[in-house]
């Protein structure tokens, strides 16, 4: 068994993976928003949950937490987390970040999604 220590000072013993990717732009805002913050005891947590207008929505946030049964995968520093329940309905989904005149944000392109609602928020 291999042990690490993880940002916030958790041990976690052999962790399970995730099939989420997170890519260099992605990485690099996470990165600059923590340390704006003067944060380094973070990580960033992908999940999914019921709710909006086609059945699930993402929820993209900041934890220091670690949960029993959390996949993780570390890219650029960044360890990126995503909880037992989401990783079927995530894996092979790509988390981006744009910076444009149309689009400014994280965004996640999920090849599980059979469909979204008008607005991007929920798929199915």
């Amino acid at each position: 068994m291999t042990e690490t220590q993880t940002p916030a000072g958790v041990d976690t013993v052999d962790a399970p993976s995730h099939d989420v990717a997170l890519t260099e732009i992605a990485a690099a805002k996470v990165k600059a928003l923590l340390e704006q913050e003067g944060r380094d005891d973070l990580r960033l947590r992908l999940g999914v949950q019921p709710g909006g207008c086609s059945g699930l929505i993402y929820q993209l946030v900041f934890d220091d937490r670690q949960l029993d049964g959390d996949a993780v995968r570390e890219f650029e520093g960044v360890e990126l987390v995503v909880d037992k329940m989401s990783v079927p309905y995530l894996a092979g989904a790509t988390i981006d970040f744009a910076d444009t005149i149309s689009q400014q944000g994280f965004t996640i392109d999920n090849p599980n999604a059979a469909g979204s609602c008008a607005c991007g928020d929920s798929f199915h």
